[in-house]
């Protein structure tokens, strides 16, 4: 039994989380409380920063300071991450995503520009296709899992055949809530259970004596909802894209594709990200794409002043902030 077993969540706050540069706040929704910080002046255009799975809001702790010249950030702790309320079976696309629009009208309470990685740009691409109007002013997707994250794409690879078996293998050893928490097997697994590609991959997830903190901080059932594909039930890729109504910026970073077992080493294959482009751009949308082909999955985190910059240059480009 792992000395770990049981010991990260809400249920072990002592334990589980450290103090960060902003203050925490909380926001009941009616089912969960999202925990934020916020940074800037209230008169600026509104910024919400959707962190990515395994990721909590401090993960754009750096960027937010480089941001407040032109926004008010909003930065959020996702349901099921950081100190946000854990809804065990109850993580969809719909559910985590109408948090968000909850939080937009009874926080932010005024048009928003949304900001994802990975994950979280498939939370931004949800608000740009079926927020109320006037919620999402436009949406900035960093390096999001579209169609690579479904279990049957309309486009190119599955989660099989990317990132898919390293949540499979958090869900199996740490368990929902960490209600398994064997860390200890976990370690011992990776280079026997993942395949060779991935096993570089799960060591950023700190295979030291402990996880690193936002894996402490993160609701393994995240990762079975998406192994198992119940995190999209009823929400298809292809039609959500066809339902986009604002105006989408994508940056697009490391990505390789094996030659011979058409094996996925990324977020997304270009040949995906092009029909991303395509859908979003023949429902009626602006759509821009910039490649980063040497960047980390998070760019906020490798390089938060590119990050900014990237950002803020394509809404001033369109009007967003002086």
């Amino acid at each position: 039994m792992s000395k770990y077993q049981r010991a990260f969540g809400p249920h072990d706050p002592q334990r589980t989380y450290v103090a960060h540069a902003f203050d925490e706040q909380l926001f009941d929704t009616g089912e969960v409380q999202l925990n934020y910080a916020v940074a800037g002046d209230p008169e600026r255009a509104a910024l919400l920063l959707i962190p990515g799975q395994t990721e909590s809001w401090w993960g754009y702790e750096t960027a937010m300071p480089l941001l407040t010249e032109h926004f008010q950030v909003f930065a959020v702790d996702l349901r099921g991450q950081g100190r946000s309320t854990r809804t065990p079976g109850r993580y969809t696309l719909d559910n985590i995503a109408n948090d968000l629009v909850r939080f937009i009208d009874g926080v932010i309470g005024r048009p928003t520009v949304v900001a994802g990685l990975s994950s979280g740009g498939v939370i931004a691409t949800w608000l740009a296709a079926y927020a109320p109007p006037g919620t999402v002013r436009a949406a900035y997707l960093e390096d999001p899992p579209l169609f690579s994250s479904e279990v049957r794409p309309a486009v190119g690879q599955n989660i099989d055949q990317c990132i898919g078996p390293i949540w499979g293998l958090l869900a199996k050893y740490l368990g929902d809530q960490w209600s398994i928490g064997d860390w200890d097997g976990l370690i011992q697994a990776i280079p026997k259970e993942l395949p060779e590609r991935l096993v570089f991959v799960a060591g950023l997830f700190g295979l030291g004596d402990e996880p690193r903190q936002a894996l402490k901080e993160y609701d393994p059932e995240w990762g079975r909802a998406f192994w198992t594909g119940a995190v999209y039930a009823g929400c298809e890729h292809e039609r959500m894209l066809r339902s986009v109504k604002v105006p989408v910026l994508f940056t697009h970073h490391f990505r390789v594709v094996d030659g011979a077992s058409g094996m996925l080493l990324g977020a997304m294959s270009d040949t995906q990200v092009a029909a991303v482009g395509e859908l979003i751009s023949t429902a009626g949308n602006d759509f821009r794409l910039v490649s980063f082909p040497e960047m980390a999955h998070s760019m906020h985190g490798q390089d938060p002043a590119l990050y900014a910059t990237t950002l803020t240059s394509w809404a001033t480009d369109l009007e967003l902030i002086p």
